[in-house]
């Protein structure tokens, strides 16, 4: 009996290694391509700061205001809303519902279209705004002058956030992630022609940018037009219209789920404006903000393949492999994020110089290494635990987290640190993590304690209520033909 016993344990262990292997490739299967995307698309707006940053101190911190306060605040919205057509579209596909994915794309493609056109008073009028917040008069107009620069990007994240969200509830985004690689080569190559070949400055840097972002989004529409998708794309439809008002509620809730916790360093990268000083802790407080969101990106890739399986599982009514599929997802990110963290600590020193000249600037981000290293660590488990939700779409639960977590505790510990404690950049900072710290541990929590038999029960009851009979869209033998790939 205990022979067997013993003898039973070596089959338990090499099954659970199997179920691990084979939830692995799954997981690397979306997220390589959706890190490659993010990476190489944030890429994008880093090699730009580099180019700008040589420029000189005010050049650096106008470029830096725009993105981190106007671009990332309009990015939030859209990334947010965008991901309602990833929790649709992946638990329309584990469903087996494949004639609903277009109609969800189309339907966000009206909305972000929307949202996009209301938002863009905020690059036209990016100047007076900032004087209005008495940042720094020379800062405020030259972030003016870029922000007009930003405007056909902004509508290049319509469609490539979509997109992205339709094609990877699908397992079809890896040629997102090439194409955005391309476009990433393509962009630091005009870069350095426009800026430092042809002397073109901020227009060359920023025309460079434009070409990249929207190469990405031709490529995208080329490969769904052209025929690669063709259970999930059958043309454009007057059903995209239809029940608009319940996607338009989900899609409000997803976008203020994110856009709260892109916001929140936006605040904090405002609230460095206003000290001695300002160019050089705006500088500063960015490069380091930057290189988080970068290292965030890939993350994100996580998120993505948490919210696909997670929805996708949910789409199946399986419980189990969600939770299992969720364990295998936070034990890998939070690997890879334990390695960037000592990365952080031993280069600490050196990073500044990639985005300037100025030895005060750099000085300034290597004296923010450490907490440097703590964001970006936090930052490998917090997107996991986001993208669960995602999955599950409980975009609203996360976004009353994210309003206690960053603007109850995070800031005003941020802002008691930074002027009454006198730490200046490094109170904001530590506010911040403090802030994202207690979002971890809730939304963990939270995770921990989920009953996911009941989600798979709201998983079919808002499919069916919002799903239009296969015979208007698509034809029923070619849905049948398409299983996950």
């Amino acid at each position: 009996m205990d022979e067997r016993l013993l003898g039973s344990e070596p089959k338990e262990n090499g099954n659970l290694r199997r179920r691990v292997w084979e939830e692995s490739k799954k997981l690397w299967r979306v997220g390589f391509p959706s890190m490659l995307a993010r990476v190489t698309s944030f890429g994008m707006f880093v090699v730009t700061q580099a180019f700008i940053g040589h420029f000189g101190q005010q050049q650096l911190a106008a470029y830096a205001l725009i993105q981190v306060m106007t671009v990332r605040f309009t990015n939030g919205i859209l990334l947010g809303m965008s991901s309602a057509t990833e929790t649709l579209c992946g638990q329309a596909f584990g469903a087996k519902q494949y004639h609903m994915l277009g109609i969800y794309l189309q339907r966000s493609w009206i909305i972000n279209l929307v949202t996009a056109t209301v938002l863009l008073p905020l690059f036209v009028f990016a100047s007076p705004i900032f004087k209005l917040l008495e940042e720094d008069d020379d800062i405020a107009t030259d972030s003016g002058y870029i922000s007009l620069w930003f405007i056909p990007i902004l509508y290049s994240f319509v469609f490539s956030l979509t997109i992205q969200s339709y094609l990877q509830s699908q397992l079809k985004n890896m040629i997102v992630g090439w194409i955005s690689a391309g476009s990433f080569v393509l962009h630091v190559l005009l870069s350095w022609i426009f800026v430092s070949k042809l002397n073109w400055g901020i227009p060359g840097a920023m025309s460079s940018m434009i070409i990249s972002s929207w190469l990405v989004v031709i490529g995208e529409f080329i490969y769904i037009f052209g025929g690669w998708c063709p259970n999930t794309w059958k043309g454009l439809t007057f059903a995209c219209f239809l029940d608009l008002f319940p996607f338009i509620k989900l899609s409000i809730s997803s976008g203020f789920m994110l856009c709260l916790e892109l916001w929140y360093y936006a605040v904090l990268v405002l609230m460095a404006g206003y000290m001695k000083n300002a160019a050089i802790a705006i500088d500063a407080f960015s490069i380091c903000q930057n290189i988080i969101t970068w290292q965030l990106m890939m993350f994100i890739g996580f998120l993505v393949a948490a919210s696909v399986r997670v929805s996708n599982e949910l789409g199946r009514g399986n419980a189990k492999a969600a939770k299992f599929s969720i364990k295998v997802i936070i034990c890998t990110s939070l690997c890879i994020g334990v390695f960037l963290w000592a990365m952080c600590l031993i280069f600490g020193q050196q990073i500044g110089y990639l985005f300037t000249s100025d030895e005060d600037v750099a000085k300034s981000v290597a004296d923010l290494s450490v907490l440097l290293s703590l964001s970006v660590l936090l930052n490998s488990v917090q997107p996991i635990l986001s993208g669960v939700a995602i999955g599950a779409g409980r975009q609203s639960m996360v976004a009353y987290v994210n309003i206690c977590s960053y603007y109850v505790v995070g800031v005003p510990l941020g802002i008691i640190l930074a002027y009454v404690a006198k730490m200046d950049v490094k109170g904001i900072w530590i506010g911040m993590i403090i802030g994202v710290a207690t979002q971890t541990i809730v939304l963990g929590y939270i995770t921990s304690t989920t009953d996911w038999e009941e989600q798979v029960n709201k998983a079919s009851e808002r499919l069916n209520k919002w799903s239009s009979r296969p015979s208007e869209t698509t034809d029923e033998n070619l849905i049948e033909e398409r299983v996950n790939e």
